[in-house]
């Protein structure tokens, strides 16, 4: 038996009154998700546990079939593990997002979605200026960077707001806050004068798209060992994905990264060839992950017609083309959290799953969406359960 799990980031969310009451997902043309709907099993399952933050970190360590709980690690530090960082002792990792202020609200927690080459660019001139014995500084992909500070553990105690959950309202409230804060409060405020001034900046400007702060958030300390996927499930498995976070949950769970040209954490990414690349990857290994960012990024913009267009290009290029790809595979595709439209954030309700392949019947389930799913009464508490229903 082989095993794929394709992960919609933030596909399911709430009636829309714009589209009569419609979730994204029921609006959505998603023929193969409703034959896999159709002839397997359709349900409800609860990825982040109750007074978790309903991050991907969370809900994705729950479909990799661990306990967010028990095996917690901080997003900072998955997302480190991801870039190769090694966290001494002593070092905290912290998700730093380029984003832009205007009026002292959260006018975009992505920078308008900086291209990565403009944002390394802007992230090595901050780190020339502000790295020495505290803060390194650290690029990733698009507007997601990491900063790790040494010596101050007291910041995982601090308290945080994820950009994303703020957007469009004023940020002064929301800045960290509690043990070790004021030492972020500087680096921030050492940070502006330096993306103010810079060319990359200039430049976004005249595009109307211009970075202007930095925020710190999720931190994370380097994890205790945790039992690599393949001597805890019996299954060798492998991930493709265009984000930090699920690169950095395979480097910690021992699952391999596929190394795919085209995949993107947006709209841009090569859906198709992310969906090849993971059936090749199944000639080798046992399972493979297949997660798209695209739904979640929209979700986060209020673009419901860009997460309608996500969802139906998951379904097109990923599912049309993995879905009866062999008679041994089994499928479970799902979101990993709720990003409804109206919040433009993430919310911890359960997701709706499907699983299909040999050995699993069909439960009543007719289309692919959040209310029909419930309807089949099939609910997975804890939602880490649901990879022994693909894997048992």
């Amino acid at each position: 038996m082989r095993y794929c799990v394709i992960i919609l980031d933030g596909a399911a969310g709430w009636p829309l009154a714009s589209h009569g009451g419609r979730t994204s997902l029921q609006a959505a043309s998603t023929p193969n998700l409703d034959r896999l709907t159709r002839e397997g099993m359709l349900g409800l399952a609860q990825t982040v546990p109750e007074g978790t933050e309903p991050s991907s970190s969370a809900a994705c360590t729950s479909i990799l079939g661990y306990d967010p709980v028990a095996d917690y690690v901080g997003r900072g530090a998955i997302e480190a593990a991801s870039m190769g960082i090694a966290l001494g002792p002593d070092e905290v990792a912290l998700r730093l997002n380029l984003v832009t202020l205007n009026g002292g609200a959260m006018a975009s927690y992505a920078a308008g979605h900086i291209p990565t080459a403009d944002s390394h660019a802007l992230v090595t001139e901050l780190a020339s200026h502000l790295d020495d014995e505290t803060f390194r500084l650290y690029p990733g992909i698009a507007y997601r960077h990491i900063l790790v500070v040494k010596g101050h553990p007291e910041l995982l105690d601090a308290r945080y707001t994820p950009p994303h959950d703020i957007s469009d309202k004023q940020v002064a409230e929301h800045h960290p806050a509690g043990p070790g804060a004021e030492l972020l409060h500087d680096y921030m405020e050492r940070a502006r004068p330096v993306i103010a001034q810079s060319s990359v900046t200039a430049a976004r400007a005249a595009a109307g798209m211009a970075p202007s702060d930095v925020w710190p958030f999720w931190p994370g300390k380097a994890p205790d060992a945790l039992e690599p996927f393949e001597e805890c499930r019996g299954v060798r498995a492998a991930m493709t994905s265009g984000v930090d976070l699920l690169n950095g949950l395979g480097v910690l769970f021992g699952i391999d990264r596929l190394q795919i040209p085209g995949v993107t954490d947006g709209p841009d990414t090569d859906y198709a060839a992310q969906a090849e690349g993971a059936l090749e990857a199944l000639e080798s290994y046992d399972l493979v992950v297949v997660h798209v960012e695209s739904p979640d990024e929209a979700g986060h913009s209020g673009d419901v017609e860009g997460k309608i267009a996500a969802i139906e290009a998951i379904d097109r290029e990923v599912v049309g083309r993995i879905a009866g790809s062999a008679d041994d595979l089994r499928i479970l595709a799902m979101p990993d959290h709720p990003t409804p439209i109206e919040l433009k954030t993430h919310c911890g309700e359960a997701v709706p799953f499907v699983l299909h392949g040999p050995g699993i019947l069909p439960n009543g389930g007719e289309t692919y969406d959040e209310a029909a799913a419930g309807g089949t009464g099939a609910f997975v508490d804890p939602g880490h359960r649901v990879m022994d229903l693909l894997l048992g």
